[in-house]
């Protein structure tokens, strides 16, 4: 599968809180792997994981390693092939500057977020200019979502993930992969 011009970021800090508070939230394992894989799949170039918080690094470190040097890499060697694209960042800025010196200047900075946002552009038009080969960086939040100051860094917004109830509150994961597919996803 070749790559897309995308990479994804999911953003530890700054997130909110349920209160709407910015924190900064911990980095769970499942998240690493199942985006990891979902990113693999979708021929995402590099699965960027931000937080600011060192031990938390170090942890990341930990399992990726386990996955991509270590026991799990002879254990499992697909799980250490989706893990591969995973680099830590320690903030949002530091990761859009390094994806910019990798896909060039005109890379767009995109968020994802559960509710309407006036910034929108709808999956179709991002697909298309994805597919025409227009660089970006995809933006998920951990916690409650992205944090107000994180928009103010974005080119777009995606629309949020509905559903025909009220209930909107999916796993960043699962929002991660219904995302990717929209937006990379075969439609043969």
């Amino acid at each position: 599968m070749s790559r897309a011009l995308l990479d994804v970021a999911l953003v530890h800090a700054p997130v909110v809180n349920r209160r709407g508070e910015v924190i900064g939230s911990a980095v769970t394992n499942l998240d690493l792997h199942d985006i990891a894989r979902a990113c693999r799949t979708f021929g995402v170039g590099t699965y960027w994981v931000i937080t600011p918080f060192f031990e938390q690094r170090k942890l990341a470190k930990q399992i990726i390693s386990h996955w991509t040097d270590g026991y799990g890499k002879s254990a499992n060697p697909d799980r250490g092939n989706a893990l591969s694209l995973i680099c830590l960042g320690k903030s949002l800025e530091e990761v859009i500057a390094d994806t910019r010196a990798k896909w060039g200047q005109n890379m767009q900075v995109i968020a994802t977020c559960a509710k309407p946002r006036p910034d929108t552009v709808d999956y179709r038009k991002m697909r298309s200019l994805i597919e025409q080969g227009q660089p970006g960086l995809l933006l998920f939040g951990t916690a409650w979502g992205l944090a107000p100051e994180v928009f103010a860094q974005v080119d777009a917004t995606l629309p949020p993930l509905q559903a025909t109830g009220d209930y909107n509150h999916l796993s960043v994961r699962s929002a991660a992969s219904i995302i990717l597919d929209r937006l990379l996803g075969d439609r043969g």
